[in-house]
């Protein structure tokens, strides 16, 4: 028996390893891919850099090309971390307060469905014209397009309670308060982490369009001055430092699911 049990508990081990360990060893055989076929296949540099390359770029001096990394991606990060907070709090605010007020949900929705229909591309110049450059006009771009899912995913939550359920706390003289918090707090935190996933990569790719458009510092702003310049490791560089916040924030979100609601993880170790 003891052996049995040391057995599934070295099999559990083992799993457990590989599961935290096999995005690294994808992602490292990826790259590994990559760096092998274009050397054996002698793609220009200025079609396909090589991954070393782009991380040459990143990390060695350049006395021909001074891109001021540390600037430019402190400046990237600060932005991304701002218009993710603020688009997971005021995200979850306003469907809070469109579950309180039918008719201010009324008014709302429309305005968001157009808002999300319209490509992000198209209004950032508006957005510029109007707040010139600067952080504010960064997050707010991010913030339009990333805001969506976090809205529509908690109104789900808020919303999808069994009818049997609510009947029995209204049947116990139960307030609105105590429904809201109690009930459908609890239920919507599932459709709620789900939305700031979402948001977490759609926060970052909303920042650097931004950057594309309306910044002079930043990692789309690196992107924009490589690509008239055709250097193409820098891009590649950038690029890999983006993936890499966005793996980061996503990580922290599934992170902070964890803690706030354990019992959902709970048959994950069983």
């Amino acid at each position: 028996m003891n052996g049995k049990r040391a057995s599934v508990g070295a099999g559990k081990m083992k799993s457990g390893f590989s599961e935290k360990y096999q995005t690294v060893f994808v992602l490292l055989c990826l790259f590994i891919l990559w760096e092998a076929l274009v050397r054996l296949l002698k793609v220009p540099q200025f079609i396909l850099p090589t991954p070393s390359s782009a991380l040459e770029r990143l990390f060695l001096p350049q006395p021909q090309a001074n891109y001021k990394w540390a600037l430019h991606i402190s400046v990237t990060i600060y932005e991304f971390v701002i218009s993710f907070a603020v688009t997971g709090i005021v995200g979850v605010a306003l469907s809070v307060l469109m579950l309180w007020s039918k008719t201010l949900k009324s008014l709302l929705i429309p305005g968001i469905v157009f808002m999300q229909s319209i490509p992000m591309i198209a209004v950032a110049p508006l957005i510029l014209l109007w707040m010139g450059y600067g952080l504010k006009t960064n997050i707010l771009i991010a913030f339009l397009v990333s805001f969506f899912p976090v809205v529509i995913n908690t109104m789900t939550g808020l919303e999808e309670i069994e009818d049997d359920l609510l009947d029995l706390v209204r049947y116990l003289n139960a307030s609105k308060w105590q429904v809201f918090y109690k009930i459908r707090l609890p239920n919507s935190l599932p459709f709620i982490f789900s939305g700031l996933k979402i948001c977490a990569t759609m926060s970052v790719m909303g920042v650097i369009v931004s950057e594309f458009i309306a910044s002079d510092k930043g990692l789309g702003y690196v992107i924009i001055i490589c690509q008239g310049i055709v250097d193409m490791p820098p891009i590649f560089a950038a690029l890999m430092v983006i993936s890499f916040a966005g793996a980061i924030m996503y990580s922290a979100v599934v992170l902070a699911e964890r803690l706030t609601m354990p019992w959902a993880f709970v048959k994950e170790r069983v």
